[in-house]
Parts: structure tokens; sequence; C-alpha cells
């Protein structure tokens, strides 16, 4: 078989959640370049539409439904529609989620459970709904947006390290189970990358942006394009025998310890 040709999505249909913005974005555009028919999901009606016409404007056509990840029924009437509408899905990217940066002595109970549900209760949702069509047809792709969160911790974003953990062991375990049908779950597991949420903190000078250059082996952020390959890989049938693995597209910061403050 042509080496590439592994790589090719024509034919399937990919819903990447939360596709509406930033490196959700980036991946689903990449998926639809490849040749996947493209669905996101947002809970707001105008940054869906927005989201569409900026797709367009990109030259990829995007289908737009308005749900919420974290309601199981909303969930089984989209699906319902995506499939009678555009097809049944091949490729879920659990890409929805937030982060809540509160110290945890200060975090209330509302706002851990928000974090939890929407970054591993909804991931869990979608999954489970998609998997029930996955095993009917023979298999799928399931991708979870995991994060550094899921192996490292930090100030501040208890919660988000909390869900992002579980993720990776939802993934694992998911895949344990739904191998069987040749279906695979695996995620990926982002760095630091330059969106327009990183840019007042991306400045020279800014302590942060000094932190991250020095931290990552790469000695730059990573920018959107940069999951592209990661995404198609784990979405097509190059990793057919991939499974429970999260591949961390970090420029090499979980490789490394860092450097010393004299260290060029």
């Amino acid at each position: 078989m042509n080496g590439l040709k592994l790589f090719d999505l024509s034919g399937k249909t990919a819903l990447v959640t939360g596709g509406t913005h930033g490196l959700g974005m980036a991946i689903a555009t990449a998926l639809a370049k490849a040749g996947a028919k493209l669905v996101v999901n947002d809970l707001s009606e105008e940054k869906l539409a927005g989201a569409v016409k900026e797709y367009a404007a990109n030259g990829v056509q995007a289908h737009g439904y308005l749900f919420d990840v974290t309601n199981e029924e909303q969930v089984q009437a989209a699906l319902v529609k995506i499939e009678k509408e555009v097809g049944p899905v091949d490729i879920l990217v659990n890409n929805a989620g937030i982060i809540k940066r509160i110290p945890a002595l200060e975090m209330s109970l509302n706002d851990w459970n928000q974090v939890l549900n929407v970054d591993l209760n909804a991931p869990f949702i979608m999954s489970k709904a998609v998997a029930k069509g996955m095993k009917e047809r023979g298999g799928g792709k399931i991708i979870n947006m995991c994060s550094m969160m899921s192996e490292v911790g930090r100030d501040t974003v208890s919660a988000y390290a909390a869900a992002k953990g579980g993720l990776k062991m939802l993934t694992k375990n998911l895949a344990t189970e739904w191998a069987r049908y040749n279906i695979q779950v695996n995620g990926i597991g982002p760095g630091y990358f330059a969106t327009a949420q990183t840019a007042p903190i991306r400045v020279d000078g800014h302590p942060f942006n000094e932190f991250i250059l020095k931290r990552t082996p790469a000695m730059r952020w990573g920018e959107p394009e940069d999951l592209a390959g990661a995404a198609i890989f784990l979405a097509s049938r190059a990793s057919d025998f991939v499974n429970g693995h999260v591949l961390y597209v970090d420029g090499g910061i979980l490789a490394s310890l860092g450097k010393a403050s004299n260290e060029e």
C-alpha cells in the first residue's frame, strides 16, 4: 500500500467537540484537509456560526451543531441528527474543555465539579455514545485531548490536572475494553502553544514567555499546525495497532528536567 494512503481520511466523518477556535480548530482543519467530512460543535450559536465561516474562508466545509457535551440526552439527539445529515461518526476528537486557575484552598466544590464535568465526564459521555455505532460498523477512532497536566502538576490547576490525569487513564481503559471491536482510543497531550489566548504572555520580556522558551528544549512555543501530524496519524489507518497511547506534542518538555539558570 502507498504509505501516504495510510493517512487518507477520505470517506470518513470526524466530529471535533469545541472545534470553533484555537487548537481544536487547527486539529479539525487538519482532519478536513486530509479528506474527512468535518463536524464541530459548541454551546454558543454565535461562535458556531463564526467558526463555520472561518473554516469556509480556509477552504474547509464544516457542519456545525449546537449541543452540550455534558448532557447525555443532547449528545444522543445530536448524533442521530449528524448521522442523518452528514454521516456516522468515524473519528471523534474530545477537544472541548475548560480550565479554572484557582488555588486549591480557595476553589469551591462547584468550580471543581464544573471542570471535571467538562474535561472528564464529557469525553466519557461522547466516547460511549459514538462507540456503539463504531462497534456495529467494525471500528473507529477516538482521540482525547489530554495535557502535560496528565503527567505533572502546577499551581492553581488542581481540578484541571485531576481531570486530565483521569482522562489519560480513561483513554487507556477504553482502549483496553474496545480494542477487540477495532476501536482505537488514544490521546494527544499538547505543550504550550501560540494561540490567541496565550498572546498576552508571549511578548518579549514577559516572565512566563521567558520560562517557556527556557523550559522547552525546542526553545519555542508550539504552533497550532504542529498538532496536525499527530491528529491525522491517530485518526487514520496508520495507527490501527496503536491503542491507549498519549502522544505528547510538547517540544520535549516532558523529556527534560530543564536548564539551570546559568545555561544558554
